[in-house]
């Protein structure tokens, strides 16, 4: 798509989504919930892993941080076989895409070749299974089968930003955006890995609070710097959207004095703003205090070398900053209800570090 053509594409389209983007929300999946969500992923040859991880590996992450299953998921293909990525690997799948199985969300990857998937058969498939599951979308050339289906009509969407004018084309009822990723009532669509990635941040963050968000954002080492609609194209600034800067401050703070915590006085003062205000900004954007953050972020650190590594307990509880190892004890167990000792027991995979 010729880049001249984006401004008159922003004017007319980032606007009116911002504003409608949480009303849109709300009937789908987007929403605070404490059932875990059932994730189907309807993947297909010529599809890029890097789309699939991006779909997957952000869920798995926060499974992890909360301590308990928040999401569940399958991969499945329409024939039941391995599909073939675009990078040679074979991706194995739990079966044959079934229609009426029972899923909460359906998310439909694929890549190179997308159009011959598109049979009547399929098709159908996918309106039958839309109609059972709370939200469907599709990701990268994802977004061309929903089309197919017909799913889009009437509603906003985006896709690669190499198709948006072929795609804008071929299905006029649709309103094409060039935006990362577009979320329109029950129905998404994202461009890419990396706006996928996005997406699914902004589901942690809209079902598990901000908190959880960041910390997944934590584990990959990644940084969300562009909101839902902003274009595709445009470079990375090394920023998570929608959080205060004063806020991003402070936790870069906590995070480089784990094992020296310092007083939320202090970290005020470094930040350029009172106590009271960083409190502000914190129940604001997180939904905590920052001392209550701070722990939890202390504790999450620990809570990865008891389950990650063999590190002596008294040696974890140091490197997190707590005074003993009794201390440490009894924060991590009032904050994941049980002691260190019996997670690193039951943990399967302890030593990897050691």
């Amino acid at each position: 798509m010729p880049h001249a053509t984006y401004p008159r594409l922003a004017r007319q389209c980032f606007t009116p989504y911002e504003t409608d983007m949480t009303k849109s929300e709300k009937h789908a999946v987007f929403v605070p919930e404490p059932n875990p969500l059932r994730v189907t992923v309807l993947v297909f040859t010529g599809a890029s892993i890097m789309c699939v991880a991006s779909a997957i590996d952000p869920l798995r992450a926060a499974n992890r941080i909360a301590g308990e299953t928040r999401f569940e998921w399958q991969l499945v293909s329409a024939s039941g076989d391995p599909a073939m990525t675009t990078c040679g690997l074979p991706l194995a799948v739990a079966g044959r895409f079934d229609p009426v199985s029972t899923t909460g969300m359906l998310v439909i990857i694929a890549g190179f070749g997308a159009a011959r998937h598109a049979t009547p058969a399929l098709l159908s498939s996918i309106r039958r299974a839309a109609r059972n599951a709370r939200a469907v979308g599709g990701i990268e050339a994802g977004t061309w089968l929903v089309a197919r289906a017909g799913l889009l009509e009437g509603r906003a969407a985006t896709t690669h930003w190499e198709d948006l004018e072929d795609f804008a084309a071929a299905f006029p009822g649709v309103d094409v955006r060039p935006d990362r990723y577009v979320i329109d009532g029950p129905v998404f669509t994202t461009g890419g890995a990396s706006p996928t990635f996005d997406l699914m941040l902004h589901l942690i963050r809209s079902r598990l609070g901000m908190a959880a968000a960041l910390d997944v954002a934590s584990v990959f080492i990644y940084d969300q710097s562009r909101a839902a609609a902003d274009a595709q194209p445009l470079v990375s600034l090394g920023r998570l959207d929608g959080y205060d800067p004063r806020l991003a401050h402070a936790i870069r703070l906590m995070e480089a004095h784990v094992d020296r915590p310092l007083t939320v006085a202090a970290i005020a003062r470094r930040a350029m703003v009172t106590p009271r205000t960083l409190e502000t900004v914190f129940r604001k954007s997180i939904g905590e205090t920052p001392g209550s953050y701070y722990l939890r972020l202390r504790l999450n650190a620990a809570r990865r070398l008891v389950v990650d590594t063999r590190v002596a307990m008294a040696d974890i509880a140091a490197r997190t900053g707590f005074s003993s190892a009794g201390a440490f004890s009894r924060a991590f167990s009032r904050s994941f209800g049980e002691a260190p000792t019996r997670v690193r027991s039951r943990s399967s995979n302890p030593g990897r570090n050691a």
